[in-house]
């Protein structure tokens, strides 16, 4: 008995080895990015994102949570407005500035989250007009600490983080292409 228990800790441990040796294989920063054409004029989906207050319009975050608290600050929109949210597990805590404001054409997000995990990235959106749509791209990269590269080994963060921005520009592009 006592060397099965012996044997099962040692495999233990190298599981665990193995595990933390692989995460150190993983990169030291991560960007998530997708992208949907939007048949409006940059200028016209530009504000629902330059404004803070406009996100419980489609972001997929915000309904999450319905008793999520949201702190609203700096300048109403562009370049020094601040949201903060402190919501459910769903949500966590965290707070956002807009950093750069290039509207209609790009605007530059400092991203920090407080809980679950802390973070601390940038989220980045852009409006590229082509023809009569707009190419939207909502990006999100920062660096990649070594708690996230273990996390990494168990959970694609592309494919978790991008589904939320797939639904979140689809929502966009249904609220901006009806004005």
């Amino acid at each position: 008995m006592l060397k099965a228990v012996a044997i099962i800790a040692i495999l233990l441990a190298a599981a665990l080895v193995g595990v933390l040796a692989f995460a150190l294989t993983k990169p030291d920063t991560f960007r998530v990015e997708r992208s949907l054409a939007v048949k409006a004029t940059a200028g016209a989906i530009y504000p629902q994102v330059a404004d803070f207050r406009r996100w419980t319009n489609w972001s997929p975050y915000e309904t999450r949570d319905p008793a999520m608290k949201r702190t609203f600050g700096g300048s109403e929109g562009g370049k020094g407005a601040t949201y903060a949210w402190d919501g459910n597990n769903n949500v966590g805590a965290g707070r956002m500035e807009i950093l750069e404001a290039t509207g209609p054409s790009k605007l530059r997000i400092k991203l920090d989250f407080e809980r679950p995990f802390e973070g601390h990235n940038t989220a980045e959106f852009t409006f590229v007009p082509q023809g009569d749509a707009t190419l939207v791209t909502w990006a999100m990269y920062g660096p990649a600490p070594f708690m996230s590269k273990i996390m990494q080994v168990f959970i694609n963060m592309d494919s978790m983080i991008g589904k939320d921005f797939d639904a979140g520009l689809a929502s966009l592009k249904k609220l901006t292409e009806k004005q």
